[in-house]
């Protein structure tokens, strides 16, 4: 099962950052959204994806219980991840109002020679 994740986990990596080079600003929003999907995976798999009892001290020390650390690391990464997808959204909606264009080339002003 780790081996599968970790073969999605380089595909997501790979198609995240073939959006990220792209010239459209919203490509490149979804480039980060899906980086940050892909580093959480990475965290779960990290995790070792086991079934145990919740991570709780109990009585019985045989117990298999799941690490909460990786948890807590992925909740930290959505809630930040969330914040930087809606900035960026607003950024590139905003540049779309005023250039009239997503276009990263144009917002630089950079024009094509075609």
């Amino acid at each position: 099962m780790e081996l599968l994740m970790s073969l999605v986990i380089g595909i997501m990596f790979a198609v995240s950052i073939y959006l990220m080079l792209a010239r459209s600003m919203l490509r490149v929003v979804l480039g980060t959204v899906l980086i940050s999907h892909a580093a959480n995976l990475m965290l779960i798999n990290a995790g070792l994806l086991k079934r145990g009892a919740p991570p709780f001290v109990t009585g019985d020390k045989n117990l298999a219980v799941v690490d909460p650390i990786p948890q807590a690391l992925i909740l930290t990464a959505i809630v930040i991840a969330f914040g930087v997808t809606a900035f960026l959204l607003v950024m590139a909606y905003r540049g779309y109002q005023e250039l009239g264009s997503d276009d990263l080339s144009e917002l630089r002003g950079v024009e094509d020679e075609h």
